[in-house]
């Protein structure tokens, strides 16, 4: 066909350039280019082919990072004589016969798309032979034919690739590649991943000349002696199996078994091996999602080691959307990845009781000769130079690290499922947001605040915050805390109050966001709360509907500024949206909501900045602080109050009489609903409490001095004057 001159024309004058087709050679290079990207590629797509073909040993020799030479010797099946003519042919598979075999494709390869491509950016030759021939064949191929018939030749079983002067034909991507150490390393990470997996297969991978292999892996029945043989006994004695499946299905449809590095695995770098349906690949977000659960309990310069095995049905998994078959689809990929995190953070919690350090030996004589204060006790020398003994009363008794010292395990059948769950789902969030902070505005009024923080902050009660132990909750309001030899009672609701407005001034303009599963119409709210304001009369609803119009008009006005400085976002019809995130993993009792929206249009000084950004950061305290529950607390003599007949129990008839007469209620009398649900959010609110709100407290909070007056903290014990009281009996 014609061709027209092929510069571009600019500009609107002159006819457009015709649209031409593109000769076959052309496309078959372009599309070689994309299938063979690397040397590596190469590999990979030859050993694929190794496998499929039911090998039991794969050979890889490579020479000048695979650009002069790479050779894969298998001694699986072998190829078909008849077969040669149309082996590099491109799309000629033995694989499938229809495009409806995807859905239940096995093998590795299916497209014919390798060999085709590597005749077009390589010279290619193969030699193979089958079982009960008396010799084999070789033959060279290029641009997808035999450059001549098939030569008798002396063979061993199986199939040998050779690919010499790959990229001969592409200038640009052979200089992108001259460094031949480039890819020889990502040929031997290939390599050894397919030894890890394929137990069954004898792999061995070596540079051209030499007479060491790089990888050398003999068949054995352990995945873990696998594993040894590739990377190493360091790293097999700090691995753990894991196994998580569907235990929802009737048919197990998922079921993932592999390994995992504890908190003891030091590495610079995350070594992932993931084999889906028996098949190499890549997911960025199971990566993702797993080293952001090891962020929690690994220091920031270290990797963990990561070894997965994910089977599922081949109809849920779609194989045809990556040009080398480097990616594959998953049918409820987002569910399968949360089970497997879950699963990791579990298992990580259950191992995480010890952890180990490499020591170095320092000789005696290095040492100087200086007394030291134990970090448990402080010890007395005697002047015979005898051991020394430790003071009883200034010993501190508990570890933060070890729960024992903790109210609630010694409150046997009581414990939640609650308490099961991980400290780490709180710390990898607390984690990630010290990693990756972001800039706040520069905001000379936020500043302010922030440095009136700073310069109001309490530093004896910095001290207790960062380095105290969590005992229990005492009561509705109050948790105990252990500093050193000394117990508080802590205020939780004025605590977590000032630790959510100070969280609220730091994360100012860079909050996430929580969307409302359905709109909340501002002036309901607020009706709802003004029904509850005992200073309003409940006959003037008249007043009422005013009061909520003109805030929800307030809030509507300043809508675009609450929303880039707070995240909380108001629609043009006056409905609320979403709310911000002010701590991970915590979300306020929505019961609250409607006092905060009202607080919101009512108390916030919206004309001048300094005060407006206090007073919205104090009203979102408010509604984030951990207020107990509406529903009081079912606990002890509170479970009077899920009578199913209330009359009795009406306010002005709450007597000690009929709280403290410890008489047993029948499970009939009870409004099970009401009372289940009591339970869940009191379980809720102590879990939350210990653990997020106690490791943001130690990480965030900034106590003022105002808290060491009014009875935030207030100590009711000290080791030392106990001991002096049971010195005088």
């Amino acid at each position: 066909m014609d061709v027209d001159d092929p510069t571009p024309r600019r500009g609107g004058g002159g006819e457009p350039p015709r649209i031409r087709r593109l000769e076959e050679s052309v496309v078959n290079r372009i599309a070689a280019g994309e299938v063979i990207q690397r040397p590596s590629s190469a590999v990979k797509e030859l050993v694929e082919n190794s496998i499929d073909a039911g090998a039991s040993t794969v050979s890889v020799t490579v020479k000048d990072g695979g650009l002069k030479l790479i050779q894969v010797s298998d001694d699986g099946h072998g190829i078909r004589f008849e077969d040669l003519p149309i082996l590099c042919e491109r799309h000629t598979t033995s694989k499938l016969s229809a495009y409806e075999d995807l859905q239940t494709i096995t093998s590795m390869g299916f497209r014919g798309e390798a060999l085709a491509s590597m005749t077009y950016v390589g010279h290619v030759t193969v030699t193979t032979i089958t079982e009960g021939q008396l010799h084999g064949y070789r033959v060279s191929y290029r641009d997808g034919v035999m450059e001549n018939d098939p030569k008798p030749c002396a063979a061993v079983k199986g199939t040998q690739v050779m690919v010499e002067n790959l990229f001969y034909n592409m200038v640009a991507r052979r200089k992108t590649l001259q460094n031949s150490n480039d890819d020889y390393p990502k040929i031997v990470d290939f390599i050894s991943r397919f030894a890890v997996h394929h137990i069954n297969v004898n792999f061995s991978c070596r540079k051209h000349g030499s007479n060491r292999a790089d990888v050398h892996s003999a068949s054995t029945s352990s995945r873990i002696d696998a594993i040894r043989n590739v990377y190493g006994a360091s790293v097999v004695r700090d691995l753990m199996e894991i196994e998580v499946s569907d235990e929802n299905a009737v048919d197990e449809i998922f079921r993932m078994d592999g390994f995992i590095s504890n908190a003891n695995y030091v590495a610079k770098k995350t070594t992932m091996i993931l084999f889906i349906n028996d098949r190499l690949v890549d997911c960025t977000s199971l990566k993702r999602a797993i080293e952001f659960v090891y962020s929690a309990i690994l220091p920031q310069a270290s990797k963990p080691f990561i070894y997965m095995s994910i089977n599922l049905p081949p109809e849920h998994v779609d194989v045809n959307i990556h040009p080398t078959k480097k990616e594959v689809s998953l049918l409820n990929q987002e569910h399968i990845i949360e089970m497997i995190k879950d699963a990791i953070e579990e298992k990580l919690m259950n191992c995480n009781t010890t952890r180990i350090f490499q020591t170095q030996v320092i000789h005696r004589l290095c040492l100087p000769q200086a007394s030291t204060q134990k970090e448990k006790g402080t010890e007395v020398s005697t002047p015979t130079g005898a051991k020394s003994q430790k003071i009883p009363s200034q010993m501190v008794r508990t570890d933060p690290r070890d729960p024992s010292g903790r109210l609630h395990t010694y409150w046997h059948g009581q414990s939640s499922n609650l308490e099961k769950k991980s400290d780490l789902v709180s710390v990898r969030n607390v984690v990630r947001s010290r990693r990756n902070t972001k800039d706040a505005g520069d905001l000379s009024r936020r500043h302010e605040l922030l440095t009136e923080i700073d310069t109001n902050l309490h530093p004896g009660l910095l001290d207790i915050v960062k380095n105290c132990t969590y005992v229990g909750v005492a009561d509705e309001v109050f948790a105990l805390i252990q500093h050193n030899t000394r117990l508080y009672l802590v205020n939780v609701v004025n605590v977590s109050k000032e630790l959510m407005y100070q969280q609220a001034l730091c994360r100012f303009g860079n909050f996430n966001a929580i969307q409302l599963s359905e709109p909340a119409p501002l002036r309901e709210l607020m009706m709802m709360a003004l029904k509850d304001d005992e200073s309003i009369s409940d006959e003037n609803d008249k007043e009422k509907l005013e009061i909520a119009e003109v805030n929800t008009e307030i809030l509507k006005e300043n809508a675009e500024m609450i929303n880039e400085y707070f995240s909380i976002h108001i629609d043009q019809s006056g409905n609320l949206t979403r709310l911000p995130v002010v701590l991970d993993q915590y979300t306020p009792d929505m019961d609250r909501l409607p006092e905060f929206a009202l607080t919101l249009g009512n108390d916030v000084t919206w004309d001048v900045e300094r005060d407006c950004f206090r007073t919205a950061a104090a009203a979102i305290g408010n509604f984030y602080a951990l207020h107990p529950p509406i529903l009081p607390n079912p606990s002890g003599n509170g479970i009077q109050l899920y009578k199913k007949n209330k009359d009795c129990m009406a306010s002005g008839e709450r007597d000690n009489d009929s709280t403290n007469t410890g008489e047993t209620v029948d499970e009939d009398e009870i409004d099970q609903e009401l009372l289940v649900e009591a339970e869940a959010a009191w379980a809720q609110r102590e879990w939350t409490i210990q653990h997020v709100l106690f490791p943001s407290m130690r990480l965030f909070l900034k106590p003022p001095k105002s808290m060491a007056t009014d009875g935030t903290f207030v100590q009711v014990a000290s080791l030392e004057k106990l001991y002096k009281i049971f010195e005088r009996c």
